[in-house]
């Protein structure tokens, strides 16, 4: 269960569980009426969780008071279990996500995702394309790297033998420096920047954040490769509503909006100032972009 600290933080109203995945435990939250016909699931990335979604959360309560939104927590991060580093793979992410839909929303449904939360939900729903019903996908990566790719530099600490796992694991990078990947720095600061570090405060809980760093491929080679290629397919061969939602100062993923539009020309993009986390700058074009998808998808 969350400490008051945290759900303090939440909009109210609430649902927290946890559910079984083979072989682990994901811990979902959800707001709005549980017998919904219409359901949203927000998906976070690397190495955040389900907080990231509040304030969007907050937003689609109050203009879609009947929607159900469901937000889990990806295994290892978050209040979901923490299974070892060699456990982490695109694969396995997207099995264990895709028993927790089969549990938690076993109809219709919405993605919204940002970060890893994109190949991970997307490769999930390859299985399961007939319930997808729209998409909004924020700051996210969701096809094999171009053939002259460089990783970044953030990547390539993930995998440096020795002082990866000292960075990552026992300093608790990047925890404590996401306000760097932010346009306005000052938005993960104080009580929000604790929030984000809490789940993973203690050394033996850290592996997730330098496992799905490490699931970035830094080679054509890279067992991530071949999985990206099926989130791709699942991307351009969906035939339902696409928001893309950029933050267009973020470091990392703030240029590969121009790869993903061209993916899928059909796709409305709202370019935004926002860094990484978006959620948490520019939450209204997030919760937009939803309201629209969900408007405009077929749900019968």
């Amino acid at each position: 269960m969350l400490p008051d600290h945290l759900a303090r933080q939440l909009p109210a109203g609430y649902r927290e569980h946890s559910v079984a995945t083979l072989g682990e435990r994901m811990h979902v939250l959800e707001w709005g009426p549980a017998s919904a016909e219409r359901t949203v699931v927000l998906v976070h990335g690397n190495p955040t969780w389900g907080y990231l979604w509040r304030k969007v959360v907050a937003l689609l309560l109050a203009r879609e008071p009947a929607v159900r939104l469901v937000v889990p927590d990806l295994i290892g991060l978050g209040m979901s279990s923490k299974p070892a580093l060699e456990a982490h793979r695109l694969v396995q992410h997207a099995r264990w996500f895709g028993a927790m839909l089969d549990a938690v929303v076993p109809g219709p449904l919405v993605i919204a995702a940002q970060d890893w939360g994109g190949p991970i939900s997307l490769h999930a729903m390859a299985s399961r394309m007939k319930r997808l019903r729209g998409l909004v996908l924020g700051n996210t990566a969701i096809s094999p790297p171009h053939a002259k790719f460089k990783p970044t530099l953030f990547h390539r600490l993930s995998q440096l033998p020795i002082a990866s796992d000292l960075l990552f694991r026992r300093l608790g990078f990047p925890l404590g420096a996401l306000h760097l990947s932010q346009g306005d720095r000052s938005s993960i600061r104080g009580e929000v920047a604790a929030a984000y570090r809490w789940p993973l405060r203690r050394f033996e809980d850290r592996a997730a954040p330098l496992a799905l760093a490490r699931m970035v491929p830094n080679s054509h080679e890279h067992p991530s490769v071949a999985e990206l290629r099926i989130v791709q397919h699942v991307f351009e061969t969906a035939e339902v509503p696409i928001r893309l939602v950029w933050g267009m100062k973020d470091p990392i993923l703030g240029r590969v909006i121009t790869h993903i539009a061209r993916l899928r020309p059909d796709a409305m993009v709202t370019q935004t100032s926002a860094g990484h986390f978006l959620q948490e700058e520019v939450p209204e074009p997030l919760a937009d972009a939803i309201v629209d998808v969900v408007q405009r998808a077929s749900w019968s």
